[in-house]
């Protein structure tokens, strides 16, 4: 019986996740955890029967604790919380699915207790890549990413020797605004960069993919997943999001992995690593398909992928300040108190005025993104 705990299992990796266990009877769910959606949370307690749930917003907790009194479960709260789900003494394998910084000590907490890592959290990574990467060699658990793009290539390195990749090939859908210029983009609104044409997802990884801060930051989580640099990661925009990434070799071969844009494929491959198993749901039919087209990115346009690159080659604190600008500035977006093009413009801002941590810790890091939200919030008080 494989243990699972499912840290952000409200949103849609974490409901996907659930939907992989319901299909796996040799699946349990040991721990759940969640921001403050205690009326999902509510359901999935009932029908997977956790032994310890956490509710990250310490009022909607004591509300949940409410509605399940006589149940035989723990409700926890906070930071604390996130931790101990993650930290279960039967959990297996951690499906870390949280959105944001939030997600790095949890992660950090599960690699010590010697748990395996299904990692949907980017910002981890991106922001802590130097410190997460060698605990990961240390404690000996395995890293398995659950993002497609990863995912695809981690399958396509299978049985391959790392020294022998020349080139990692990043497919990028192009999002919603693929093929506009920039003064186009003045007057979009919400409701527009929602409307992904490929992949149903939460919103604020939507907003990132029709800027392409998404691409840039699974081009920074890259960099650490598979120890390469950043010249060796190319962007290429494929429509059809048919193609999910690619490895070029240095004889000069490429493979790539195909599939359906269906987020449960990669997340069952990594529950069940290395074993594949039956996925219901649609396969690729190429005669339907009939062809797939490649396109280069405009970093013109899509400024938030060229400051990634920026942020991940200087290093240190600057992919942290990359992100945390990102987060803050897409909240603001969301809220319809700035305009669209201001989130590529306040990332780049902060990260001008940033002086450099060139090896920060996990405390440093975490300064710096309160940092970073307190400047943005400084200005649009």
């Amino acid at each position: 019986m494989k243990q699972i705990a499912v840290l952000g299992s409200t949103g849609s990796i974490g409901t996907q996740t659930l939907e992989v266990v319901r299909a796996n009877k040799d699946m349990q769910v040991v721990s759940l955890a969640a921001g403050s959606n205690i009326d999902l949370l509510e359901q999935q307690i009932q029908e997977f029967h956790p032994e310890v749930v956490c509710v990250y917003q310490e009022k909607q907790a004591k509300e949940l604790e409410k509605r399940l009194a006589g149940e035989r479960v723990t409700v926890l709260a906070g930071m604390d919380g996130l931790i101990a789900c993650a930290t279960a003494s039967q959990v297996q394998i951690v499906v870390a699915a949280v959105v944001g910084m939030i997600g790095i000590r949890p992660v950090v907490e599960a690699i010590k207790a010697g748990k395996d890592i299904a990692f949907a959290n980017k910002e981890t990574l991106v922001t802590a890549g130097h410190i997460i990467m060698p605990l990961i060699r240390q404690k000996g658990g395995k890293l398995l990413p659950v993002d497609s793009e990863h995912a695809a290539i981690f399958q396509c390195l299978n049985g391959e020797s790392d020294r022998e990749v020349a080139k990692i090939l990043l497919t990028a859908s192009g999002g919603p605004f693929r093929g506009k210029k920039r003064n186009e983009l003045e007057c979009i609104q919400v409701e527009d960069a929602l409307k992904h044409p490929n992949w149903a997802m939460g919103r604020k990884i939507t907003i990132d993919s029709s800027t392409m801060v998404n691409k840039g930051l699974e081009v920074i989580e890259a960099k650490w997943l598979f120890d390469v640099e950043f010249d060796q990661i190319q962007v290429v925009v494929q429509p059809q999001s048919v193609i999910h990434s690619m490895v070029e070799f240095r004889d000069g071969a490429v493979m790539a992995q195909l599939g359906t844009p269906d987020m449960k494929l990669p997340i069952q491959y990594a529950l069940c690593y290395p074993q594949r198993r039956d996925l219901a749901g649609e396969r690729l039919d190429f005669w339907e398909i009939g062809s797939i087209e490649f396109e280069r990115p405009d970093l013109e346009t899509f400024r938030g992928l060229a400051l990634a690159y920026e942020a991940g080659k200087m290093g240190g604190s600057m992919p942290t300040v990359f992100n945390a600008a990102n987060e803050k500035a897409v909240a603001l977006f969301l809220d319809r108190r700035i305009r669209y093009l201001e989130i590529t413009d306040m990332i780049a801002e902060c990260m001008q005025k940033h002086h450099n941590i060139a090896d920060p810790s996990l405390e440093d890091i975490l300064a710096v993104e309160q940092d970073v939200y307190r400047q943005i919030e400084a200005k649009y008080h």
